[in-house]
Order: C-alpha cells, then sequence, then structure tokens
C-alpha cells in the first residue's frame, strides 16, 4: 500500500489529566429503570486499561487509563481532533515526568483523548499534570484504495491494522483488516448522525439480549478493534447497507438508555471496500503491545 505519510504534519500538542465527573443529578436513571450513582469518565483510573472487559466493572462510560483535556474549550477542540489513537504521550510535569503512554481512544460529549501508561506510572501521576502528545496521522490517506478514508489513526499503527491489499475480479481494490468482532450498524446509538468522526466516538448499545448473543458483544474488550458492518462514516456517522466502519473500543458499557461500550473511528468504506477478518487478539493491547 501506498499513503501520504510522508507528508504529514507532526505536531507537539499538550493538554492536562482531567479530573472524574459526575453527573449533576447525582444518580443517572438506567434503561432498565433503576438509579445508579457509578464511576464514570474522567480520571486517572488505575485498574482500567485496553484489554480489559468492556463489562467488567461497576461503571458507566468508564475511561481506561488516563483522560486526557485542555481546559480550553476551543484548544481542545485542537487537541481531540489532532491527536490520533496510536500516537506516543509523554508525561511532562509532577512526578511521573518522562513517562510513556499511547494513545487509546477519544470520547465525544465530554472531549476527552484517552491515554494508556503503565500502572506504575500512573500510581505516581496526579491530576492536572500536563500531557504531550506527537499528534500525528490527521490527513492520513491511501492511494488507490477507492473510498477508503482513514481517521484518528497513526500511521503506524494503520500499518498494523492492515493485512493485505487485494483487486477483485472488477478491478476494485479492498483492504483486509483484524477485528476482534463484528457489531451490526443497527446496535450503534449516542453518537450517530454526527459529524464529528475526526474526534470523539460513537455507541455500541448491548440492550437487545439476542443481538449480544449473536455478535459475542458481551465480550467486549476496551481497545477491541471492530467492524461496524453497514455503517458509513465518511462524512458523519450514519446507517448505509454494504458499508463498513473499522473502530477501537474506547470507554466501557453504559446502563444509560442509547448508550454501551464507545467505539472511535478508524476506517471507513462507504461501499464495503474494507474486508473484516476476525482474530479475538485483535486489541490495542496486544497490537502495542501495551500490557505485559
Amino acid at each position: 500500500m501506498t499513503t501520504n505519510r510522508s507528508r504529514l504534519v507532526v505536531q507537539m500538542l499538550s493538554a492536562e489529566v482531567a479530573p472524574p465527573l459526575i453527573s449533576p443529578g447525582l444518580y443517572d436513571v438506567g434503561a432498565d429503570g433503576v438509579p445508579r450513582i457509578l464511576p464514570s469518565v474522567g480520571g486517572i483510573t488505575l485498574n482500567v486499561r485496553v484489554g480489559d472487559s468492556a463489562f467488567g466493572f461497576e461503571s458507566d462510560h468508564v475511561e481506561p487509563a488516563v483522560s486526557v483535556r485542555h481546559p480550553n474549550d476551543k484548544i481542545n477542540a485542537a487537541f481531540c481532533t489532532f491527536a490520533c489513537v496510536g500516537n506516543v504521550a509523554t508525561v511532562l510535569s509532577g512526578e511521573a515526568k518522562g513517562e510513556r503512554g499511547v494513545v487509546t481512544g477519544k470520547h465525544g460529549g465530554v472531549e476527552h483523548v484517552i491515554v494508556d501508561f503503565s500502572p506504575a506510572a500512573m500510581e505516581r501521576m496526579r491530576l492536572g499534570d500536563t500531557i504531550g502528545v506527537r499528534a500525528v496521522g490527521v490527513g492520513l490517506a491511501l492511494e488507490g484504495a477507492g473510498d477508503v478514508k482513514v481517521f484518528n489513526c497513526d500511521p503506524d499503527l494503520f500499518e498494523k491494522l492492515v493485512l493485505r491489499q487485494a483487486q477483485d475480479d472488477k478491478g476494485r481494490l479492498s483492504l483486509a483488516v483484524r477485528v476482534a468482532r463484528r457489531v451490526p450498524a443497527r446496535v450503534m446509538g449516542s453518537g450517530l448522525g454526527r459529524q464529528t468522526v475526526a474526534r470523539g466516538d460513537y455507541d455500541i448499545q448491548c440492550f437487545d439480549a439476542a443481538t449480544v448473543r449473536e455478535f459475542g458483544l458481551d465480550e467486549l474488550r476496551l481497545g477491541d478493534l471492530v467492524a461496524i458492518i453497514d455503517a458509513d462514516n465518511a462524512f458523519g456517522r450514519i446507517y448505509r447497507g454494504g458499508a463498513v466502519t473499522i473502530a477501537v473500543v474506547s470507554h466501557g458499557m453504559s446502563h444509560l438508555a442509547g448508550h454501551g461500550p464507545g467505539v472511535t473511528t478508524l476506517l471507513t468504506s462507504a461501499s464495503g471496500a474494507i474486508e473484516p477478518l476476525v482474530d479475538a487478539r485483535a486489541n490495542l493491547a496486544t497490537i502495542l503491545d501495551l500490557r505485559r
């Protein structure tokens, strides 16, 4: 495959470790009618990382490892756009200064960038520590790959995700990409219809028991690569028959109606020029060697 990675802009960005947040009303009422108080977005979450179950914790929208945000909303919009999954992050202040991590996802609404660090590094980090990101990936494009578009993806990660480029008997090109699960577009929820594909996420609803069993959605892990079938994210998140979108699970499950494990878009093709190859090991923890 030929890409334009040699022409991509590389920038140094910085933001801060964001504090944990909770609903102003304290209780959130789930789709089952039950009010709950649970840990949610933000903070330094010591025992939740990519590779862990998206359903394995008493939480709602939990973000693995470290949540990062700039306090200025305008600057944060650029930070959330230009930071890409797979980018290297470095602690720039505090006791953990010099420790390195990796961007593993983005979360819309709260507008966080999610960064994985080792447990030892996180134990020494504090809210408000400055995190630098070596941002590269925005503008990444493929030559001769039809309508496949790339979002939120470091070029090194992209080369690890795509196994091969193929051509069918009609001369149409497609990419073969490893994924841990296939997800039907009919269960995509919060974030659907938004045009902010270059940052943020949208959620996999897991309230229909039959669909959850059929696709093994209760086995989703944080950091899993998934193929959303009949979903086109080229110019906004929409349903389109035959389209395929590849995304990474960025935050954990939710009890709230319309919500669930959130996914950040990496690749999309309106024509379905992406061939998902199911491999249970297709997780950022394995692909980027983040858990040893």
